[in-house]
């Protein structure tokens, strides 16, 4: 066998076991038990894909070796560089951060399948009608990817602390993607048949590439921030998808299948949070959710009752079941060390304490199961909404920490709020309810919370951090007594 056939036969068999590890991993990605270990498995299936790239050497003609060495020794610095940046900021960013660390990376995944597209698109070789097509739209998903996830990152961030809204602005933005559509239809109708390659036209490359750039930040400045799960969840699937595209095009069953599998898992994901919302995909991106100006909320009735930290302990000390519900409070306030370190005293003395998970809640999905697990909280203390609502009828304590608009009951009640049917966690239905929060202002939906003003409802102002203290140093000090 020649050196070439050896390669070739190395590179689709590590194709294959990289697009298996990928599978895998994802596969374990769907239980907190096991999603630590599917990161690994399907960062394994990454390090197989890229050193397997290398090979591409060995396969090509001797004329073409030398350029490909250079892309080489490039590749090789991109990925020293790139896997230090990855692990120092891995490493640095704090729980908070990590949903724009989400944002950003599916950008960056859009941007590779863009640029990839480009060096499609730019090459010396005439590609038929139908890789043409595919090349395309990976090119559009990956360029609306990138731009869109960048917004969304500014947006998580507060460097976009508000939605940009103008009138007739949706109709600007679907001028801005027929435009880009038609530039796109222009190359394959110009291309088909020809003998001279795309790279006679660029111009209309970079012409279809600005649109599309343009298009993704034009579709997300818009979108207000209570949806950025969402669409952060859209840009995960839109990545896969184009890198499925761009395996198609370069004949790479690991992209395609890795590709086509995120894709997958991001879609279903993303109707899933959707469905959480009780929101369609159409009404996330295209319409002006959260504008409160045009939202008169009804009437509430009652008022905000505080109460101190070192109160709310004790009730929950001598209760005798306990749900919490944690929030992006929560992990603003890097606080899920404390409260779990509170959840053990009660324990101790014999409360029952659960948690409640809503599927929206915090700036990503899944970012309070990391943040519990983090604090080493046990996997069977924790419960998705379908699993636990009904027990709250039935609960002494629902202690509500930085969650806003995930237990607020206009959902259920008020027909002109913007969350109106969206299923909530039912904290109101608990015999007595604490709401820890910093201070008396909206959640992330700029929204009022009906909740807070309930006759069973206490607020507990305060960073989560501090109030926790002060809750489990009373906790202690009826110990303290107790054994006195």
């Amino acid at each position: 066998m020649t050196m070439t056939s050896i390669a070739q036969l190395i590179i689709g068999a590590t194709d294959l076991a990289a697009a298996f590890l990928f599978m895998y991993g994802l596969k374990r990605m769907s239980s907190p038990v096991t999603a630590s270990s599917g990161i690994f498995v399907a960062g394994i299936g990454m390090l197989v894909a890229i050193l397997a790239s290398f090979l591409y050497v060995f396969d090509v003609t001797a004329a073409a070796r030398p350029f490909l060495m250079v892309n080489v020794g490039l590749g090789i610095v991109a990925l020293v560089v790139g896997s230090g940046i990855a692990w120092w900021g891995g490493k640095k960013v704090p729980m908070t951060a990590m949903p724009q660390m989400v944002a950003l990376y599916n950008g960056m995944g859009g941007g590779a399948a863009g640029a990839i597209a480009a060096v499609e698109l730019l090459g010396t070789k005439t590609p038929g009608a139908t890789q043409l097509v595919v090349t395309l739209l990976g090119a559009l998903i990956g360029a609306v990817s990138l731009s869109g996830s960048l917004i969304a990152w500014a947006k998580l961030e507060g460097v976009i602390k508000k939605p940009l809204r103008v009138g007739g602005q949706q109709y600007f933005n679907l001028l801005v993607l027929l435009g880009t559509l038609a530039v796109g239809g222009y190359l394959v109708y110009t291309t088909h048949g020809a003998t001279d390659p795309l790279l006679s036209a660029p111009h209309l490359i970079y012409v279809f590439f600005a649109c599309a750039l343009v298009y993704g930040i034009l579709m997300t400045l818009p979108i207000g921030g209570a949806d950025m799960p969402v669409v952060i969840s859209i840009y995960n699937a839109a990545t896969g998808l184009a890198v499925g595209f761009e395996g198609f095009v370069l004949e790479n069953p690991a992209l395609m299948i890795a590709g086509m599998v995120v894709g997958a898992a991001g879609t279903l994901l993303t109707l899933l949070m959707a469905r959480a919302m009780n929101r369609s995909i159409e009404n996330v991106l295209f319409t002006n959710f959260g504008d409160t100006s045009r939202h008169k909320p009804s009437h509430i009735k009652g008022s905000l009752k505080p109460t101190e930290a070192g109160d709310a302990g004790i009730f929950m000390r001598y209760a005798k079941s306990v749900i919490i519900v944690p929030g992006y409070g929560l992990a603003a306030a890097q606080a899920q060390q404390k409260l779990y370190e509170l959840v053990e005293l009660l324990q101790s003395a014999g409360v029952s304490v659960k948690f409640a998970i809503h599927p929206v809640a915090g700036r990503m999905p899944g970012q309070m199961d990391v943040l519990l697990a983090e604090a080493g909280v046990p996997y069977d203390l924790i419960f998705q909404l379908d699993d636990i609502n009904d027990d709250f009828k039935t609960t002494d304590v629902a202690l509500v920490i930085g969650a806003n608009d995930v237990v607020n009951p206009a959902a259920r009640t008020d027909k002109s709020s913007p969350i109106f049917g969206m299923p909530i966690l039912n904290a109101d239905q608990a015999k007595k309810v604490y709401v820890v929060k910093r201070g008396q202002g909206k959640g992330y939906a700029d929204i009022v919370n009906a909740l807070f003003y309930a006759d069973n409802c206490n607020m507990v102002y305060g960073d989560a951090a501090a109030v926790l203290s002060k809750m489990i140093e009373a906790v202690r000090g009826l110990g303290t007594k107790a054994a006195a």
